[in-house]
């Protein structure tokens, strides 16, 4: 009997070291394996980290471009308005005033008016804006 109870204790151990052998395994294999998603998760946030950099460089480059373009048409109005008193006797500015207000193109106010190409695209591109903020 107590040969018996010596096998039964012996198979139990036998079984309990390959069980314990077992999880070790397991557990090291899901050590491994969360280990390798720990890699890809930190190259992605890399890869974000780096796409965050590129959009917040080219919204801060656009956003240069706005100011500048800004800069560039803050100024037209009173040009024009300036262009405009320059030779009161003469109604050309007017008249391309009131033709660029139609839609008239830069084309048609040199042709018609007698203006410059500068000057045409000028009175073009302000009537162009007034014509957008109304």
């Amino acid at each position: 009997m107590l040969l018996e109870v010596v096998s039964l204790l012996a198979g139990i151990c036998v079984l309990l070291a390959g069980f314990s052998i077992w999880l070790f395994l397991q557990q090291r294999r899901l050590v491994q394996r969360l280990a390798q998603q720990e890699a890809q998760v930190g190259e992605r946030l890399e890869l974000l980290a780096r796409r965050l950099n590129l959009y917040q460089s080219g919204t801060i480059q656009m956003g240069e471009q706005i100011v500048a373009l800004k800069e560039t048409l803050d100024p037209l109005p009173e040009r024009l308005a300036q262009l405009e008193q320059r030779d009161p006797g003469s109604l050309s500015f007017s008249q391309a005033a009131r033709l660029a207000g139609m839609g008239a193109s830069v084309e048609d106010l040199t042709r018609t008016c007698g203006l410059s190409q500068g000057e045409a695209q000028l009175m073009n591109r302000l009537h162009q804006s007034r014509r957008r903020s109304d």
